[in-house]
């Protein structure tokens, strides 16, 4: 069976951008019959995300993170459908998802490593699975839930920075669900502030590129800041810290703005606002959704359930396309998108 796929074609380097080049298409062969406990998959979707750039690096610098080798098939969350199995627990026509799927048209896999999937929790959007009801909105709930400390009633001010991105337009929409009285996002564009406001539910956002982003939180945050989702790092979480409460809470969900450099993760804070977070007693804690596995499945009907109501909104970018993966990922890594970014392999 011939079949297509995208493999690393080539690094950026730890200080590089990535680009579209970074990667190339092929068309391999594989077998046409599948072994004992093995599964044929038919690729629908394909999630492209921020924490991929590391992979592209000879070494991710996180023990949970494999890097992608040179020439070699990338990998990531995928969700589709079974056309043929020898694996007791599936059968042609579920539908299924994994953490590690390759990026290729169809794939033989093994059963056990694939999750089986119900399409009516989400009613059909099956790509949701890979974003709001996935490991995206598993971050921002667990994130909440386990970092941010939030007491309803206690009059909290929640920021989010990175908010028209997958986790953190979920994480602030959350935020509110779970009791905080104000939400302030930050964001890149009028357009994006726009929708997080109107859409999304945030009570503000700020444009960073607009004016000084120390002097907007004054305004907008004038009780200072007692959670921060943190999707970013770098200036724009400097004057977040700067305006945080008395033992207070940081998120530390991802450094977005620090992955193209070669550093530590998480990067060290620079000593004035190091200072500032050690006076203030603010936690700061790195925060990995896998550490929470048998929190997993009560939290992702949790999601649904909000999503069914309408009380969490989604927005994706699809992309159409295997050979549009490059493009998908360098988009998604230079904020050019709202919400998450996903690539359309087969209907």
């Amino acid at each position: 069976m011939i079949i297509q796929r995208v493999v690393l074609n080539s690094r950026p380097g730890k200080n590089g951008v990535p680009v579209p080049e970074n990667f190339r298409m092929e068309e391999v062969t594989i077998p046409d019959k599948i072994q004992e406990g093995q599964v044929c998959v038919r690729t629908l979707y394909l999630s492209v995300d921020p924490y991929m750039r590391c992979r592209m690096n000879e070494d991710t610098d996180a023990e949970y993170l494999r890097a992608w080798k040179l020439s070699e098939v990338a990998d990531g969350g995928g969700v589709g459908i079974v056309e043929d199995s020898k694996h007791t627990h599936l059968v042609k026509g579920d539908f299924v998802t994994s953490f590690n799927w390759p990026w290729q048209t169809k794939a033989i896999l093994d059963g056990s490593l694939l999750q089986k999937l119900n399409p009516q929790l989400v009613d059909g959007h099956l790509s949701y699975f890979l974003g709001a009801a996935g490991i995206t909105g598993l971050t921002a709930l667990l994130g909440m839930r386990e970092k941010g400390h939030v007491i309803p009633g206690a009059n909290q001010t929640m920021v989010v920075s990175g908010a028209a991105g997958s986790c953190g337009s979920l994480a602030g929409q959350i935020g509110h669900l779970e009791g905080c009285s104000r939400v302030v996002g930050i964001a890149g564009t009028d357009e994006k502030c726009s929708i997080l406001v109107s859409e999304m539910g945030f009570d503000a956002a700020i444009n960073y590129k607009k004016g000084s982003v120390a002097e907007q939180l004054q305004e907008l945050c004038p009780a200072g800041v007692d959670v921060y989702f943190d999707n970013v790092g770098g200036d724009i979480s400097d004057a977040v810290i700067s305006q945080m409460n008395q033992n207070s809470h940081i998120i530390l969900c991802g450094q977005i703005s620090q992955y193209n450099k070669d550093m530590s993760y998480p990067p060290p804070l620079a000593p004035a606002v190091e200072e500032i977070q050690k006076a203030r007693n603010i936690t700061r804690e790195r925060f990995l959704v896998l550490n929470y596995m048998d929190k997993h499945e009560a939290s992702v009907l949790q999601l649904c359930q909000w999503i069914k109501e309408g009380k969490l909104k989604v927005r994706e970018t699809v992309t159409r396309g295997l050979e549009k993966t490059g493009a998908a990922f360098q988009s998604m890594m230079t904020g050019g998108n709202i919400g998450k970014q996903m690539v359309l392999i087969s209907e």
